[in-house]
Parts: C-alpha cells; structure tokens; sequence
C-alpha cells in the first residue's frame, strides 16, 4: 500500500533484510559512484603508472596510449549499433503488439513476474539492447492491468535480469563477439587469443547449460521474492503512470514528405536486405554467419527497419536509441589505449605490464583453480568498470596468456569471462538507466530484489564454471 512507501520511494522492513541491505548499498553508490568515464579515466592513469614502474619509458608508454587509442573504431560502432539495433526492434509496432498480448496471459501478479523475467533473460541471447528495451515495455503493459496488483518494483527487477543473468552468454556477447571476428581485435591481442568462434564460446553445451540454469534459478527467485496482495507496490501506488506512449508520427505536411510516411522505400531496401542475408547464410554455417558483429547488426537493423514499416518511424526510434550509445563511443577508445600498454610498453628486458601479470596469475593458480580466480576477479572488476568489452580488452591481455600457459581452454576462458563479468550487472546502475527511463524508477526500487538474485548467482556461476572447465581440453591460439 502507499503508505507503506519511504519519503525517498524506498523500500519498508517489510521487505526483508536483504532488500534492505541492498537498498543501503545502491544509496550509498549513487551518491559516492562517479560516473563510469571516471573509473575509465583512473585506469588509464593506473595501466600508465604501472607500465612506468615496471621500466618502460615515458615515451614507450605515451606512443602505446595514442597508437591504441583508435585501433577499436570499428568494434566501437558496432557495439553502438547493438544498442541501436535492440531498440528500434523492441518499439516496434509488431513487437509492440507482441507485448500487448504477453501481458494479457497471466493470471497473477507473481505469474506476471514470472513471464516478465523469462521473456527478458530469453531475449537478452538474441540482443541485450532488445532485452532491456523488450522488458522495460513488458513490465508496464503488465503494470497496465490493475487487477493484478503486481509489485512495480519487483517487476522491473525481473526486467533487467537479462542484463543481470544471461546476456554475456548470448549472440550479443560483447568478449565472444570480438574473439570471433579477427579484423575487430587489437594487433596486440591476436596473438595471445588467436580467432575463437562461437563454437568454442557461446555454443559449448557447457556455456548453454550454465545460461539454461540460470534461467531456471532467476525466474524461480523473482516469482519467489515478489511481494503479495497488501505487501505489493503497484505503479499506481507510486503514482507512476504505465499507460502506452503515442508515437507521435504527425501527418505528412507537405508533398515532399510522402516518402517518408509511405512504405515503398522500406520495402525496396528489405527485399535488397534479404537478398544479401540469404547469401550470406547459405554460403557457410549460420554460427559463423552470425558471428560476424556486421552481418549480425545488418539484421537488427535492417529488421527494424521493416517492423516500423514507415521510415518516419524507423527514423523517430533512432533519434531516441542514439543517446544511449553516447557512453560507448567516448569509453571504449580509452580501453583499447589501455590494452595497447598493457602490451606494447615493456620494459629494457621486452616485459610489459600484462606480462608481469599473467605471470602472477600463473604463479597463484593451477588450470583447476584457474575459473574460479579469474570469474571472482571479473566479478569485482566488473562493478567499477560496467562494460562487457571494454573490459574484456583490459583483462583479455593478461588472462588469456596466463589461459595459455595454464593449458586452459581458451574459448571456456572467454565464458568464464562472461558469465562472472555478467554478476556486478545486477546491483550497478550503469546499465539500468534504460530500463528506469522506461519504467520511471530509481535503481534503489529494484537493487533490493536484484540483490538478493546476486547472493544465489554467485556460487552457482563460480561453481559450475569450476566444474565444467575439467570437460574441455586446451587448444593453442588459432591465427587467421
């Protein structure tokens, strides 16, 4: 009920010790965490002082900065155009009438969180920029249908755990994506790496089998935690509107705005579209065809394109995914300056700083202990710097040569990689902004439930990326 809200739009005792905990956490980060360029900005100084202090010259460490620094360009645009694509699909007119229908399924509120959280995590394997998009939707048109009186908070929870739980084992994989396409890699990577397709990633039985566990575990979790009748916060009782938005497409004014109002463009560049996927497709495996970060974005797009229907439309969705992609564009220049000294500024003896690491990683672990060091380490890396590639291109470095001299599969490296980089995501607010745009929330209304879905994440994903790393055998890197 409404009086049972905090001043702040919190949560009451009610909720449980966890969520209250949680709640403490996700105040004090949003008032002490800086933005995330900050954290980008002290890495950058960190990786410069260690690269000095490790012998390498001024010189040597300030060439590696500017050569890096635009080697990842075009990995950066794409993984700018996997937001762009997730969301001009998701506000479809289709999928739009697709959510519409989903949310009139359940039969009750825990059923709605339920069907909420399942449709978001299977969906953030195709895209994580469709998932956060498709879920924030989903939950308000369920929020729609007052009769449920379905928790708001605990349902925006159940959005974002696509984000939270599954997205870094899926298609968009930000690590699997850039070790599958060669041309996308730092210079100084591929040698360490080599080129490792889907197949040794993100379609191991054992990567599939880790995403169908949690799966199963979250949706159980959000169902479970959801609160009940009375004890239940409706968008109403936060005095949020969940109501549909207009699209706002006014009438064609003038005569030289058919065009963009009528179909005929669409169509004509759908059917060019197509032409080219079924070509692409046939001439090799789909999961090399899909691999390929152009082909897969090409396929976002251009399906957006067509599920808008009317380029007006398609071009109103784009005006408002860009702005989502702005923190994309400035950080991950930065981290390619960072993985250029890691590597390229080395001392007299020709050592540089992810040398001396992956030494260290060597000398602590043994290929048993090696996933659940790296998957802890990723783990708490990943909270002060919440990007899955970029932060794949600081670790990879390091990590990988130490995979290599631990004799340590190197694609179930990668998913290591992802499955415990994936963990932080459930209690930063980085990566919630979207979704709270769309729900109208905070982070602290939903931390509280996504908190309690990290306490169980965490030793069932460093378990079984222990157990199941004794199922596959090392392979050298292989070069293209």
């Amino acid at each position: 009920m409404i009086e049972d809200r905090t001043a702040d739009g919190g949560t009451t005792a009610r909720d449980g010790a966890l969520a209250r905990l949680a709640l403490r956490f996700t105040a004090w980060a949003e008032r002490w965490f800086p933005d995330a360029f900050v954290f980008v900005a002290i890495a950058v100084v960190v990786v410069a002082l260690a690269a000095l202090a490790n012998g390498a010259s001024v010189p040597a460490v300030t060439k590696s900065f500017g050569d890096g620094f635009w080697t990842l360009i075009p990995f950066t645009m794409q993984m700018a155009f996997v937001t762009i694509g997730g969301y001009v699909v998701a506000t479809s007119a289709p999928v739009q009438r697709l959510i519409d229908w989903l949310a009139e399924r359940p039969r009750s509120a825990r059923g709605a969180i339920g069907m909420i959280a399942l449709a978001t995590m299977i969906s953030s394997l195709l895209s994580w920029g469709l998932s956060l998009i498709f879920g924030g939707l989903l939950a308000r048109a369920c929020a729609r249908r007052t009769e449920l009186r379905m928790d708001y908070r605990a349902a925006g929870a159940a959005a974002y755990l696509g984000l939270g739980a599954t997205w870094a084992m899926g298609l968009s994989s930000s690590a699997a994506q850039l070790q599958a396409n060669p041309a996308s890699l730092p210079p100084s990577l591929l040698p360490i790496t080599g080129v490792i397709p889907f197949s040794e990633t993100i379609f191991l039985w054992q990567s599939m089998l880790i995403a169908g566990v949690l799966i199963v575990i979250s949706t159980v979790i959000a169902i479970a935690s959801a609160p009940r009748g009375d004890g239940a916060v409706t968008a109403q009782d936060m005095g949020l509107d969940p109501a549909r938005e207009g699209d706002g497409l006014p009438p064609p004014g003038q005569p030289g705005e058919w065009l963009e109002h009528a179909p005929l463009l669409t169509i004509l560049i759908g059917l060019l579209a197509a032409g080219w996927l079924v070509q692409e497709f046939v001439r090799q495996d789909w999961m090399v065809a899909i691999s390929n970060l152009n082909t897969y974005n090409f396929l976002f797009l251009m399906a957006g394109l067509v599920l808008h229907w009317r380029p007006k439309r398609f071009l109103i969705a784009l005006g408002r995914a860009v702005p989502a992609t702005a923190g994309i564009l400035i950080q991950y220049p930065f981290y390619a300056a960072i993985a250029a000294m890691l590597t390229g500024a080395k001392n007299g003896a020709g050592v540089g700083v992810a040398d001396q690491i992956a030494h260290a990683f060597v000398a602590l672990n043994t290929a048993g202990s090696f996933p659940l060091t790296m998957g802890a380490y990723s783990a708490i890396l990943g909270f002060f710097i919440p990007s899955g590639g970029g932060k794949w291109l600081l670790e990879a470095p390091y990590v990988m040569q130490a995979a290599n001299e631990l004799h340590v599969h190197l694609g179930w490296a990668v998913q290591i990689y992802n499955a415990a980089e994936a963990l932080p995501n459930l209690i930063n607010p980085f990566w919630m902004l979207p979704l709270l745009g769309i729900l109208g929330l905070k982070a602290r209304d939903i931390v509280g439930f996504s908190f309690l879905q990290l306490i169980v994440h965490l030793p069932v994903v460093l378990g079984l990326l222990w157990a199941l790393s004794f199922t596959l055998p090392y392979h050298p890197p292989v070069l293209p």
